[in-house]
């Protein structure tokens, strides 16, 4: 039951997320678990992101300024040499943690093995409020690097993880990406560590016109071609062939999205036999506008 009274530190990086940062601090400051801290790292917002952490007037949110402004995993990077915990989770300014997060995923570590545990999540579509969830089926735990290759589902958001674990590496996030820092993370560590999972969401992650991530789809499929290079000898063939498609499929919905139907059309040719699928057909021929209203990014 040790687990139980350990602290976790929260780590919270904002840039200018007055938006929706009330919730996100209050469904931090309601979970049932208590022993925990904030970090909140401001990466020199120019809104009111401190005023609205300040009128909580809680002494468990900690308040740290950014020197400058960096990309995203470099201030996560500062932000959790700041912490106390013995264990780390992240939450987003823009997202919204169930009250009972904390609580459901820390009796996991009873076993000393388990570096990570996650968690279901709800994705939400702003403005429309539509929720769905992001895994429909049963999430594998365990020692799952080969499962995450083939289906990566792990939202940092829903996440807790053991800090000795992660001081083991040089850098905990590598600061070469924007974009898919978390995964390259949890994937080294699901290569050396157990894996535990809570079936339930514990998050709610949403998706609006200002998401960094889907705006940078093709920066995505770029910093993924550059990890499968760094990490080729750790796959087989078919998991390679697997990302390389992974990739192809989200140049191919950036394309659709910021480009026009021929240039679509044409790298959808180019690598048929890749992409073939009714999805990705509905993608090419449906408008724009009907897209962006109906299919959600994935």
């Amino acid at each position: 039951m040790k687990n139980e009274k350990k602290l976790i530190s929260i780590i919270l990086n904002c840039y200018n997320g007055e938006r929706y940062l009330r919730e996100a601090l209050t469904s931090v400051q309601n979970q049932t678990y208590k022993n925990w801290e904030l970090i909140f790292w401001d990466n020199r917002s120019e809104d009111k992101s401190k005023t609205i952490l300040e009128s909580f007037k809680n002494k468990k949110f900690k308040y740290f300024k950014s020197s400058k402004f960096t990309n995203l995993y470099t201030a996560r990077n500062l932000a959790v040499k700041k912490t106390n915990g013995e264990f780390i989770s992240f939450i987003d300014s823009d997202d919204i943690w169930e009250n009972d997060k904390l609580q459901m995923q820390i009796k996991y570590f009873r076993d000393t093995s388990v570096a990570l545990v996650y968690g279901n999540l709800w994705i939400k579509r702003e403005p429309s409020n539509k929720k769905r969830l992001f895994i429909n089926y049963k999430i594998k735990q365990g020692y799952i690097y080969h499962d995450l290759i083939n289906h990566y589902n792990i939202g940092i958001i829903a996440t807790i993880l053991r800090k000795k674990y992660l001081q083991k590496f040089n850098k905990i996030f590598n600061e070469k990406y924007n974009i898919i820092g978390d995964y390259d993370l949890f994937l080294k560590l699901a290569k050396n560590y157990k894996i535990r999972a809570v079936q339930k969401p514990l998050a709610t992650y949403r998706i609006h016109s200002s998401n960094y991530s889907i705006l940078n789809k093709n920066l995505e499929a770029k910093e993924l071609e550059n990890w499968l290079k760094d990490n080729r000898k750790n796959l087989t063939n078919k998991e390679y062939k697997k990302i390389k498609i992974k990739i192809l499929q989200i140049k191919f919905v950036y394309l659709k999205y910021n480009h026009n139907i021929y240039k679509t059309f044409a790298f959808f040719v180019s690598y048929f036999k890749f992409l073939i699928g009714v999805k990705n057909i509905i993608i090419l021929f449906f408008p724009r506008y009907l897209l962006k209203k109906f299919i959600w990014f994935f």
